[in-house]
């Protein structure tokens, strides 16, 4: 059987041409996910050259073949000025030799990065086939109820295109930039992080893959966290690049997907369904948003676009529907300090709906 001990081994003879050191002992083996013999893992480099990739990829893909692997699945990205800065502070830089590559690995192994395979972080991925189903509704609600049951939470808004979770939970802060990392905004006791703080007056984004790909891993990477249960990830809507890049990115993670009761939402969110089991990704169930609405003075129920996609959703990729939520928008008041236009009280039936979500939610996870 595989393991990450065996993992190490394999690769520890894989010298990086910069450092002179192990790419074990200088920390750049990360992010590695064993599922049966399946392997990946993210490479760092310090070289753009294409000729240095592809004679690393063949190292690595031999070394892992040597210990029994059947599928691998490499992922690189360039080192980054701040894991540059770590190095040097630590003593080690380019040339420096082997010993002090691996007093680095143990002084960032010891910081406990997000990605590493020992954090106790569970990534519970939001996603849709679809814009408009209130997706990042239903992110900021179940992230403010987690938080409200006890739990440690983050959102990382990774719908770069089309941020909304700021706007949707009322923060007007900045994140700070201390000792050179960046600590989220707290809002609700949940810490969230977005595209939506680093773009002025609410301008497009318009960027190519590799751009998008670059700002997705500052956000695991140069982000403090600090400590975690849960990080949702608002994704964006589709099977685009992005979601691609995440779901290859977290192959630990689990998935909710959101629709609304139209049998044409629910079909479109089939295809989300179909990458998240393609990628070998765990859905732990549907939420059905805006399921009806319910008159506020008589009690009754209108299903205003129509009934049972959520179920059949939940049928068609065998798992459960967690939640139906009506349709409907806070009763909050500019005046109050806790303001937020999309984030319901607790008190409030919605809101109530949403700590049984969470509940259900926690429940499914503690089973996995």
């Amino acid at each position: 059987m595989v393991t990450k001990e065996l993992i190490r081994q394999a690769l520890q003879p894989i010298i990086d041409p910069e450092y002179k050191a192990s790419v074990v002992d200088l920390n750049f083996v990360k992010d590695v996910v064993i599922k049966e013999n399946r392997i990946s893992l993210t490479c760092v480099l310090t070289s753009s050259d294409e000729a240095y990739k592809a004679s690393l990829q063949s190292q690595i893909q031999d070394a892992l073949a040597s210990v029994g692997a059947d599928q691998i699945h490499i992922r690189f990205r360039e080192i980054t000025d701040y894991e540059k800065n770590q190095l040097a502070e630590l003593g080690n830089a380019p040339g420096n030799g082997e010993s002090e590559g691996s007093d680095a690995a143990q002084s960032q192994h010891a910081a406990a990065p997000l990605l590493d395979p020992q954090s106790p972080v569970q990534f519970i991925a939001i996603a849709s086939g679809k814009g408009g189903v209130g997706k990042s509704t239903v992110t900021a609600n179940l992230a403010v109820a987690l938080a409200r049951l006890g739990k440690k939470v983050g959102i990382m808004d990774a719908d770069i295109y089309g941020f909304s979770i700021p706007d949707m939970m009322g923060i007007e802060e900045q994140p700070q930039l201390i000792d050179n990392r960046i600590h989220p905004v707290v809002k609700f006791g949940v810490k969230v992080i977005s595209m939506g703080f680093f773009v002025e007056d609410n301008s497009p984004v318009i960027w190519r893959g590799p751009m998008l790909g670059k700002m997705l891993h500052n956000f695991f990477h140069e982000v403090d966290w600090g400590e975690l249960d849960y990080l949702l990830l608002d994704l964006p809507p589709g099977t685009g690049d992005i979601a691609l890049d995440l779901h290859q990115l977290l192959p630990q993670s689990k998935e909710i997907l959101v629709t609304t009761p139209h049998a044409t939402a629910a079909f479109v969110a089939a295809r989300a369904g179909a990458m998240a089991v393609q990628t070998q990704h765990d859905i732990i169930g549907v939420v059905e948003n805006m399921a009806y609405y319910e008159c506020s003075k008589c009690g009754e129920k209108d299903y205003v676009f129509g009934r049972g996609g959520g179920a059949m959703l939940a049928e068609q990729l065998h798992t459960k529907l967690l939640a139906q939520i009506p349709l409907g928008a806070p009763v909050n008041h500019v005046s109050e300090a806790d303001f937020s236009p999309s984030v319901y009280k607790a008190d409030s039936k919605s809101g109530g709906i949403y700590l049984e979500l969470a509940a259900n939610v926690i429940e499914e996870l503690q089973k996995n």
